[in-house]
């Protein structure tokens, strides 16, 4: 199954050969699965193990992959040229790789490589720079297909305002179970439970959802507890949608608000409507968290927030939906329209035990940018 058009795909390919001609790349050699499956459909996990998406200037694909991934390919794909490589002892699939090149006529070429991803493991990497390193010239390309897919086109934007969709409509039948008692098991089933039956993806990565002293946590871990009448909840999910993502943030509040949950929270939102304003176009991504570093200096909260607060969302796969750009100091990456960017305001302090969280996922635009999500920005308390 295709989920996009075939003039969206001719499209993206017809910029990524743009791009590999501005760079004089004779071969671009894709090892992230984010990028196939943007360039052609190719839809799998399978990238855990050794596998390739030869793309030549001319537009020819090729890609190198194991049997169980065969099947895979042609189903979900456009691709029609798919070489596997054979599962053996000592098996080295770089040197099929190697093979499949020269039978391209690419030996002493320029050849981009995608070495910043985690389909490609520091073995394999190895392997490759081994085999090829003296075949042609191999040139870091990991930025070229993640410079293509920031910008959304008109069809992966349908995508993400469903992916937000889901993700409000979780988050809505999940806070009625928000009480004491609650298990939290019983909270990820109604949030992961709704996007699945509403025909949404898994995440890639799980959701975090943190109650107690585990409420100041930025990450999933295994073990669950029971909510108590006094506490907080600290979620962080995401509606998924052909593999595109809207995520968003918020703490809850169980019984009564402490009086630094609410300073915080006061903080969170003012920070969140100024990195709203620093989203535009003109700007950049360092403007972004400069504008939320300096809301939480003022409010003397800068050793309690984190060194980033947002990136850029798409279609993504584990071990997590962040894309590379990210709200950091000093990212020169410019805001254009059309970008999909979640921003979160985190705030844990961990002298009163004190968590608070804010967040949601944008469309940028040529001017203000458009929360995806409806969710209130108050203070949620149960």
């Amino acid at each position: 199954m295709l989920h996009f058009s075939d003039a969206e795909f001719e499209s993206r390919l017809e910029r990524l050969r743009a791009e590999m001609a501005e760079r004089r790349l004779d071969a671009v050699l894709l090892f992230a699965q984010d990028s196939s499956y943007w360039l052609t459909g190719y839809d799998t996990f399978g990238f855990c193990f050794f596998q390739c998406l030869v793309v030549l200037a001319d537009g020819t694909m090729k890609l190198l992959t194991r049997s169980a991934d065969l099947r895979q390919a042609q189903h979900t794909s456009r691709l029609n040229d798919i070489v596997v490589w054979r599962d053996r002892g000592g098996a080295n699939p770089a040197i099929e790789l190697r093979d499949l090149l020269d039978g391209l006529d690419l030996l002493g070429g320029r050849i981009g490589v995608e070495w910043a991803t985690q389909g490609l493991t520091a073995a394999n990497g190895r392997l490759v720079e081994e085999k090829l390193g003296s075949f042609a010239t191999l040139l870091d390309a990991s930025d070229l297909v993640p410079g293509l897919r920031v910008v959304k086109s008109a069809e992966e934007i349908a995508y993400v305002r469903e992916a937000a969709r889901l993700t409000d409509l979780a988050f809505e039948r999940m806070l009625p179970l928000v009480r004491e008692g609650a298990d939290e098991a019983a909270l990820l089933h109604a949030l992961q439970g709704t996007v699945l039956a509403e025909g949404g993806d898994y995440p890639a990565n799980p959701f975090i959802l943190g109650s107690g002293p585990d409420a100041l946590l930025c990450r999933y871990k295994s073990g669950r507890r029971h909510l108590s009448a006094q506490d907080q909840l600290t979620v962080e999910w995401a509606g998924v949608k052909a593999q595109y993502h809207a995520p968003a943030m918020r703490t809850v509040v169980v019984g009564s608000p402490l009086i630094r949950h609410e300073e915080l929270h006061a903080a969170a939102v003012e920070a969140l409507a100024a990195v709203e304003e620093a989203m535009r176009p003109g700007r950049t991504f360092g403007d972004v968290f400069d504008a939320h570093a300096r809301v939480m200096e003022a409010h003397d909260l800068s050793r309690h927030r984190l060194a980033a607060c947002g990136y850029s969302v798409g279609a993504r796969y584990a071990p997590s939906w962040m894309d590379p750009q990210m709200f950091v100091s000093g990212n020169a990456e410019p805001i254009r329209a059309d970008m999909t960017l979640f921003a979160h305001m985190i705030l844990m302090d961990s002298d009163s035990g004190t968590a608070m969280t804010l967040g949601r996922t944008y469309l940028t635009t040529d001017g203000a940018p458009e929360s995806l999500s409806g969710l209130p920005l108050d203070l949620v308390v149960r």
